[in-house]
């Protein structure tokens, strides 16, 4: 099951990013029925997660609670359902990152939550190697599932 509740002022559509999360969970072989839930968050709200979960001052533009540690599965074992866990963006930083970049507050958006889905799958980016391995698929996850809508 996929929640999506948007808590902000700003235009989400929430059944795009709960086909994103169906969409990569299933590239990822996690089995249907895994629960996972995605909020947006003013910056205020996203500032105390950010100073109480990471000791950072600040908002960020995604945070990543993992529940039962699922990891991605294969073809022939799929992750078993469980609580994968909630994922947290912030629209407004968000917007800032893509008018940076180049793109839309949406496409950001969708990428912070591709990304934020895999650090729910244990993926992470403190070293180089895993960097290039998790940036490399969150990229191919994303532009297929834009190419496929």
């Amino acid at each position: 099951m996929i929640e999506v509740n948007n808590e902000t002022d700003a235009t989400v559509d929430e059944v795009e990013f709960a086909e994103l999360a169906r969409y990569v969970l299933g590239q990822m072989h996690v089995a249907d029925g895994a629960e996972l839930a995605i909020m947006f968050v003013d910056e205020d709200a996203m500032e105390q997660l950010h100073l109480q979960w990471m000791d950072e001052p600040g908002p960020t533009d995604v945070l990543s609670f993992p529940m039962d540690e699922l990891r991605p599965g294969t073809p022939d074992e799929p992750t078993p359902a469980g609580l994968l866990g909630d994922i947290v963006v912030c629209p407004s930083v968000a917007a800032r990152q893509a008018a940076t970049a180049g793109h839309s507050a949406e496409e950001e958006m969708l990428l912070l939550t591709t990304h934020g889905i895999l650090h729910l799958l244990g993926y992470d980016h403190v070293e180089p190697e895993e960097e290039k391995e998790m940036f490399a698929l969150q990229r191919n996850l994303l532009l297929t599932f834009l190419a496929n809508r």
